[in-house]
């Protein structure tokens, strides 16, 4: 993983989650090896009883450097908005030293994530600075265990085509449904779940 101004992040990350950053060996030059580090994020975070099953990691597109990695953290920060995709987005950020991941000069970065994006992750993404998100598990699996995804647009990934950023969806995807399966049938608390009748 990058430290090229600060690794800080506004969220606190579990520390067993940068050791096992820091344990990898980078670069990642597949999508499928990109993919098998979130969800061994995602995984761990269950197992850990850290947080929520779901993680996700920002990598530069071409070389498949390790950028910034994130786990859902939203019960031990009391943060609604410390979904793994925020928190990876914003130790990316941090880590390059620029709020724009897209800034002239910079090398593209693609944001890999467990889960497809939920509505507020999605509307993140753009502003993110992003040119790239892997998908491994369907907001459709993470629904169907309860979560609530919120409201996204019917079309979103072709609303991110139209702003230069591709979507790869259902990388990976049978084993990142397994965490979100593994999370329910242990117990993990389901939150974010008030939705308008």
């Amino acid at each position: 993983m990058t430290t090229r101004r600060s690794s800080a992040s506004p969220f606190r990350l579990p520390q067993w989650a940068i050791q096992l950053a820091r344990s990898q060996h980078d670069p990642f030059l597949t999508k499928e090896s990109r993919m098998r580090l979130v969800i061994a994020l995602a995984s761990t975070n269950v197992t850990k009883g850290t947080g929520g099953p779901f993680g996700a990691a920002i990598f530069e597109c071409r070389t498949g450097q390790l950028i910034g990695i994130g786990v859902n953290v939203i019960e031990s920060t009391n943060c609604s908005h410390a979904h793994a995709e925020m928190v990876a987005i914003a130790a990316a950020q941090q880590a390059v030293g620029n709020f724009d991941l897209g800034a002239v000069g910079m090398p593209k970065h693609e944001l890999v994530t467990s889960c497809e994006p939920c509505a507020m992750c999605y509307g993140a993404i753009p502003w993110s600075g992003v040119r790239r998100i892997l998908c491994g598990a369907r907001a459709s699996d993470a629904e169907a265990i309860g979560f609530d995804e919120g409201a996204k647009p019917k079309h979103w990934v072709a609303e991110l085509n139209k702003r230069g950023i591709s979507v790869v969806r259902d990388l990976c995807r049978t084993q990142a449904v397994s965490v979100l399966q593994r999370y329910k049938a242990g117990g993990g608390r389901i939150y974010g779940t008030r939705r308008t009748r």
